[in-house]
């Protein structure tokens, strides 16, 4: 597994911990792992390998919202 270093607006880690201490997840890193999943399976269920490129803007994705 790598390591990955990302910025998080404080209060999705507020929310993530909270996911956490009422046992969602085992952890922080397994909560993040879990989202990037079901972003990733979202996309494939629309088809998204095929139609990823650059031109597409991230607000274009709820995912990418913040």
């Amino acid at each position: 597994m790598e390591r990955v270093t990302l910025r998080i607006p404080k209060q999705q880690i507020e929310d993530v911990e909270r996911m956490v201490e009422t046992g969602a997840y085992p952890n922080r890193s397994e909560a993040i792992r879990s989202a990037v999943r079901e972003m990733i399976a979202e996309e494939d269920d629309r088809g998204g390998r095929a139609e990823r490129s650059s031109d597409r803007r991230s607000t274009d994705r709820g995912w990418a919202k913040v």
